[in-house]
């Protein structure tokens, strides 16, 4: 059984403990506010702007090779992940399905991390990364997702590329996020063919304004992903510090009975001696 002094010394440790989580929940929640609020914002009018190009122009196809097969170009994936642990399954989700993409792959995949932890992930695993950016991870901003979007989206114009796919953690709600694998260029959810333009009146011409729209929604879609990921990190984050500050609590109550019991007992043993010694 451990001392007195042992048990105190365990409390005051646990007690440092639970005001770091308790902090550490705070600012989580602050950040989740933020990213959340900045996320939902953003979802509508890029799901508009997806729909208005879905009427109007046609989704670009994998550039063919000289021979007329499809084009061999490499896979590229993009991941999404936090600079940090303390954030539950956040980034092990994430990671898991990262290898399985690339296990199931047979032709040459190139890896775009952003985030510390799958990069340092993938590294250990032997990938080679081709770009690593965890200071988009660690403060999203439209102008670097916009940066990546206009390279990759030029590489696949090229043919340097045949597909492009986010992996990333889908905010649904604080205490619920979804892993998602989804293609991301030749962007999805456009028809092969224009369904008609019904809805819209377009000019100056289809082609003018499929031209326009079709770089804001790559860039969109893609800070869409980032924002995507850093709220649903935040509320990883908080759901972690509030499950380890309950334990520090549970802990806490736990080593407060246990240093009274004993505390009771070495009183009680100490006034057995002193009956003991005064009927002697």
């Amino acid at each position: 059984m451990a001392s007195l002094r042992e048990t105190k010394d365990r409390m005051n440790s646990v007690r440092g403990t639970l005001k770091i989580t308790s902090a550490m929940k705070l600012v989580a929640s602050s950040k989740l506010r933020k990213a959340q609020a900045a996320v939902e914002a953003l979802r509508p009018y890029e799901q508009v702007l997806t729909d208005i190009l879905a009427s109007v122009c046609r989704a670009p196809s994998p550039p063919p090779a000289p021979d007329g097969r499809v084009s061999e170009a490499p896979v590229a994936l993009v991941c999404f992940s936090s600079n940090n642990a303390l954030c539950g399954g956040f980034n092990a989700g994430v990671i898991r399905e990262a290898r399985a993409f690339l296990a199931r792959q047979q032709g040459p995949v190139e890896v775009h991390a952003c985030g510390r932890k799958i990069a340092e992930a993938l590294r250990r695993t032997g990938v080679r990364l081709r770009q690593e950016d965890p200071a988009l991870a660690a403060h999203p901003h439209f102008r670097g997702a916009a940066e990546l979007a206009r390279e990759l989206a030029e590489r696949v114009r090229k043919g340097e590329l045949s597909q492009v796919y986010l992996l990333y953690n889908h905010f649904v709600t604080t205490a619920r996020q979804e892993i998602r694998l989804e293609r991301y260029l030749p962007l999805a959810g456009v028809p092969e063919q224009a369904s008609g333009t019904e809805a819209y009146l377009v000019e100056p011409s289809v082609a003018d304004v499929a031209k326009r729209l079709l770089p804001q929604v790559e860039n969109l879609k893609l800070y869409a992903a980032l924002l995507d990921s850093s709220a649903a990190e935040q509320a990883a984050r908080t759901l972690a510090m509030q499950a380890a500050s309950d334990n520090a609590r549970k802990m806490l109550s736990e080593l407060t009975l246990a240093y009274n019991k004993g505390r009771q007992q070495k009183i009680t043993a100490e006034i057995l001696d002193l009956l003991g010694g005064s009927t002697e």
